[in-house]
């Protein structure tokens, strides 16, 4: 069990901030080296590793969460999206690897070929859409903590 606790602390509510600030954070710099090619030259390495740690985090927030469900149960609609969100870290990932190698390799005084930039429309969609799901598994995971404690207080 080396996703079960850290310290005493479950290690999935450790791992899970990393996740939810990282991946959206790998989202919004493949945005803007989308849509700024001189900054994928630039900034692109930062992107894609800040979305390597992303990725390696959603897959320990992933197993580790699956650990913390077999001693504290299972938050249904949490474990069910929860169970995507490292393949769309893994999507976005890749995309923004294979956009920033294609960009090195173009002279800084040329323009993008058409289906480069294509594939950096493909990179703003995919972006939005893993932002998106981070926010709904995020905010499934704190109402499944949160709701039945703040019942109880109101009671």
């Amino acid at each position: 069990m080396g996703f079960d606790t850290i310290g005493g602390l479950p290690v999935h509510a450790l791992v899970v901030h990393a996740s939810v600030v990282l991946l959206p954070l790998t989202g919004l710099g493949a945005v803007l080296i989308s849509l700024k090619p001189a900054w994928a030259r630039r900034f692109g390495i930062i992107v894609v590793l800040v979305g390597l740690v992303a990725l390696v985090s959603t897959v320990v927030a992933k197993e580790s969460g699956e650990t913390l469900a077999a001693r504290v149960g299972l938050p249904e609609p949490h474990a069910e999206l929860g169970e995507r969100l490292p393949l769309f870290a893994a999507v976005l990932f890749v995309l923004v690897t294979i956009l920033w190698l294609i960009d090195r390799g173009i002279p800084g005084n040329r323009g993008r070929p058409v289906w480069v930039m294509g594939l950096a429309a493909l990179v703003v969609v995919v972006s939005i859409i893993t932002i998106w799901w981070t926010f709904r598994v995020g905010d499934s995971g704190a109402r499944a903590v949160w709701e039945p404690i703040l019942l109880n207080a109101a009671r």
